[in-house]
């Protein structure tokens, strides 16, 4: 059940009473959106956040039906440095068992650091400047990042297109959290990111952000300054992003 609809500055918020209600509906809305799209345009460029605070609407969008998945070109938001190319933890992976692989879309993107940072990053530049940005499917951390734009590291005029940056030890300490890896000295030190500027260049974002970890975040982004110290407050900005909250990640801002 959806609980209350709000904006704040730009912000599209909207609030369930469960995460599954929550993903349900981010799927819906943004496999209608794909639809929406796919009667003006031949082919559609989307990002994907791999976490599994994405689980419930990446299960939904790989189901939906009136999706022509041939005419979408795929890439992803971030990517550790230096995890072997099988790792189960890379992005890459979760995303290609989440969705990619039950979908089929035209072409996958994935972040390859296998020959380099550097020449991910300049590979992976070039890729994502053929072309606008048409969807983008994000989360936000724990301690406020967009993709691996951690606070030491976010930047809203960003020159970059993509990065290679130091996790901070909250963001590896939320990999933890989430089950990805058994230990904090298990999670890389490293990672490329799609920067700030790249992210918000989607003409469409979709931001879903379940669970009482997210509390503090939620709280910043909607209640405090739109400043690096929380990066995604610069969502507040984009002239079409929608925030997709459970009750527990929203609940903290009332306390």
């Amino acid at each position: 059940m959806r609980l209350t609809v709000e904006q704040v500055d730009a912000l599209q918020v909207r609030v369930f009473e469960t995460r599954q209600e929550m993903g349900v509906a981010a799927g819906a809305d943004v496999a209608l959106k794909i639809r929406e799209l796919q009667t003006e345009q031949a082919i559609l460029r989307m990002v994907f956040a791999a976490a599994p605070s994405q689980n419930e609407m990446l299960d939904y969008l790989a189901t939906a039906e009136g999706i022509d998945w041939s005419r979408i070109d795929a890439f992803h938001m971030d990517e550790y440095v230096g995890l072997p190319a099988d790792a189960p933890q890379r992005f890459g992976s979760f995303l290609t068992t989440k969705l990619f692989s039950r979908v089929s879309p035209r072409t996958v993107h994935l972040i390859d650091d296998s020959a380099g940072a550097t020449e991910a990053c300049q590979r992976y530049k070039q890729l994502l400047e053929e072309g606008p940005i048409d969807i983008v499917c994000l989360g936000i951390g724990e301690n406020g990042h967009l993709a691996f734009n951690d606070p030491p590291v976010a930047d809203f005029d960003d020159p970059e297109v993509i990065k290679r940056v130091q996790l901070d030890d909250v963001c590896r300490q939320q990999q933890v959290n989430d089950g990805c890896f058994d230990t904090f000295d298990d999670v890389p030190e490293e990672a490329l990111t799609l920067t700030i500027p790249t992210l918000l260049s989607g003409r469409h974002l979709f931001c879903v952000v379940p669970g009482k970890t997210k509390h503090q975040a939620v709280k910043a982004v909607l209640n405090g300054p739109i400043t690096t110290a929380c990066p995604a407050s610069i969502l507040r900005q984009h002239p079409d992003c929608t925030l997709y909250v459970d009750q527990d990640s929203y609940g903290a801002i009332t306390e």
